[in-house]
């Protein structure tokens, strides 16, 4: 143990945020700090990172395996579902503070339909699609569909919800007034995310090399685009001027004109880029889902810097906040947790009556046979990665 008296030059450097801290609370006006959301997979636990500091200040337990999140319809509370856990988690995103929490059957991605009515969740395990009414999370429908329904999107007017089936190679679309399947269309191994850009559905295939680009209005595959192995899926730039598309396997952000959909630059990202949030001042935040790591990415030049946070990062989400967020002392940051093999919850049933809907066999659209992709690299992916490209 040093002394007061150590040399300055002996004690080594001194951490970061204090100065960074002092620097923010004494020019409010020049400095944001902003606070980052991330829900660490394989740790059962949301990291808070401070957007000056570069430090994490927060780790937050949960039950078992957090995924995704999306701000409440009044956009007051964060809610984070942990699919493994059967629970929806909701925090106060200003202070990062647990407001409450609720039973809920297995959340792995949801978002709310555009006109705000519906929230629809996907839950991968169970192979289920749970249609509820937006404000009240009353269960409308539940569709038992094929196989592993992965990420979702909407069209624009609300009608139609679209999910990706990771184990049917598919892309289905849901009619939300009718509350059942219209159509499912071949895209490739594995589809993960999926958004709706200028009419066009934009998947990742995770699986392969490509975003598929399917017309919804024919239920037809058009195109597909490389990017990379193991796209993820895609995220559109705030002001619409790019789109981001991550690739896991290949460890690349591939940025694509939003018209044409050709590549305009193509960054590598070590550690598995997988999902992207955007800060107010133009950075990006980028969870990396193999080395335990968030990175911050100077869009203009690609260049990222890594900061450490809990095992596989998955979602991640940006908290505008006028000042930085003390950390707390480093003993409330707990380690790695032990990944146990826990039994499956039972499922768990809206109190609401329900609309039990099975899934009718639907007839798959035809693929051109024009539709081609380039070759993906040739070499073979690396084993590590392989439990995880189902999620």
């Amino acid at each position: 143990m040093r002394s007061d008296n150590t040399p300055e030059r002996q004690r080594g450097p001194r951490p970061l945020w204090p100065t960074a801290l002092a620097l923010a609370l004494a020019l409010p006006g020049l400095a944001r700090a902003n606070l980052i959301y991330v829900l660490n997979s394989a740790d059962a636990s949301i990291s808070v990172v401070d957007s000056i500091s570069r430090e994490e200040v927060r780790r937050i337990p949960v039950l078992r395996e957090v995924h995704h999140l999306i701000l409440t319809p009044d956009r007051r509370e964060l809610m984070i579902g942990d699919s493994g856990g059967n629970e929806l988690l909701f925090l106060d995103p200003a202070t990062a503070e647990v407001t409450r929490r609720e039973r809920f059957s297995n959340p792995y991605h949801m978002e709310h339909s555009p006109d705000g009515r519906y929230l629809v969740v996907t839950s991968l395990r169970r192979d289920q699609v749970d249609i509820y009414e937006a404000g009240s999370r009353t269960l409308l429908a539940r569709l038992k569909v094929p196989d592993k329904p992965s990420h979702l999107a909407f069209s624009p007017d609300s009608r139609f919800a679209y999910v990706t089936l990771q184990g049917a190679r598919r892309l289905m679309a849901i009619d939300l007034a009718e509350r059942k399947p219209v159509w499912s269309v071949e895209v490739g191994s594995q589809p993960a995310g999926v958004i709706w850009n200028n009419g066009r559905l934009l998947v990742g295939v995770m699986g392969s090399d490509h975003v598929a680009v399917v017309n919804p209005a024919e239920a037809r595959l058009e195109r597909t685009v490389f990017v990379g192995r193991g796209a993820h899926t895609v995220f559109p730039a705030p002001d619409g001027r790019a789109l981001y598309v991550t690739s896991r396997v290949d460890s690349r952000i591939t940025v694509l004109d939003p018209q044409t959909l050709e590549p305009k630059a193509r960054w590598d990202i070590p550690g598995g880029p997988d999902c992207i949030a955007f800060d107010p001042e133009g950075k990006m935040w980028v969870t990396l889902r193999w080395i335990a790591k968030v990175a911050v990415v100077d869009t203009a030049t690609g260049q990222a810097e890594a900061i450490p946070v809990g095992r596989s990062p998955h979602g991640i989400f940006v908290q505008p906040r006028r000042e930085p967020m003390a950390p707390v002392p480093s003993a409330g940051l707990p380690g790695p947790r032990p990944a146990t093999a826990a039994s499956e919850p039972e499922d768990l049933q809206s109190e609401a009556p329900v609309q039990s809907v099975r899934a009718a066999p639907v007839a798959p659209a035809p693929v051109p046979a024009a539709v081609t992709s380039q070759p993906a690299a040739p070499a073979e992916a690396a084993s590590w990665w392989r439990h995880w490209m189902r999620r």
